[in-house]
């Protein structure tokens, strides 16, 4: 191999008809990449916008590609920065034009939890686990659903969340993790219960197995109702 040989770090072997195939590569691996994120969720996308995650990973591959291995030429790699360059200003033009678009793009924000109850078609929609959505409440400072007045899960897949009044706050499910949440399919005595699901809080007997009237599911937990503890209490 002879170093600073410009016909091989540019073009290699390959004619310049190429650089077409190589815009049409770039384009196919930008549809991919995007449908794989559109459709498997959002989670992990934090700070950063899909469509700019998503430009990311897609220049991420092509430079780890011309960084490596030495038989990638300079030249097609250039075409798939200019390709995603002009699809990423067109875009974010179409973005801008269109608020639909833009919607349908980024997504929008969702309703997660309403007066204390979990949207749960809403959070299967989003591909989230209880377990996960509660470890985000538990970082907000949040023990209870009973405590939250509104939760939304943001486009960055931040989560933003509003609060009950002291005086407002009802009993609701707890969201510490489960050696500290007992669940229960039989109710083991008299008394208010939540449902592991969807956070609704019944008054159930002891000894009944029964199934929530708001989501069908059929354990249940103990509900908490504490004041919210805020960070400056905290410290």
């Amino acid at each position: 191999m002879n170093p600073f040989d410009w016909q091989r770090i540019f073009l290699d072997e390959f004619p310049l008809a190429f650089l077409g195939e190589v815009i049409l590569r770039s384009l196919c691996a930008f549809i991919l990449v995007f449908a794989f994120l559109r459709f498997s969720g959002r989670r992990g996308v934090r700070q950063l916008s899909l469509f700019e995650v998503l430009v990311i990973l897609t220049l991420g591959s092509a430079a780890g590609d011309v960084s490596f291995y030495e038989d990638v030429p300079l030249l097609p790699i250039l075409a798939v920065f200019a390709t995603l360059l002009c699809l990423y200003r067109l875009t974010t033009y179409a973005m801008e034009r269109s608020p639909r678009f833009g919607a349908w793009m980024e997504g929008e924000p969702v309703v997660i939890i309403r007066d204390g109850l979990y949207d749960t078609e809403a959070l299967g929609r989003k591909n989230i686990s209880s377990d996960e959505f509660f470890m985000e409440l538990r970082q907000q400072n949040v023990e209870h659903l009973g405590q939250v007045r509104l939760g939304i899960l943001e486009v960055d897949g931040d989560v933003s969340l509003y609060f009950f009044d002291a005086s407002d706050i009802r009993p609701g499910l707890s969201v510490l993790p489960d050696c500290l949440r007992p669940s229960y399919a039989r109710i083991p005595a008299d008394g208010l219960y939540a449902c592991n699901h969807c956070g609704l809080t019944s008054h159930l007997q002891g000894g009944a197995q029964p199934a929530c009237p708001r989501c069908s599911n059929d354990t249940w937990s103990k509900p908490l109702g504490r004041k919210r503890q805020t960070s400056a209490a905290l410290q």
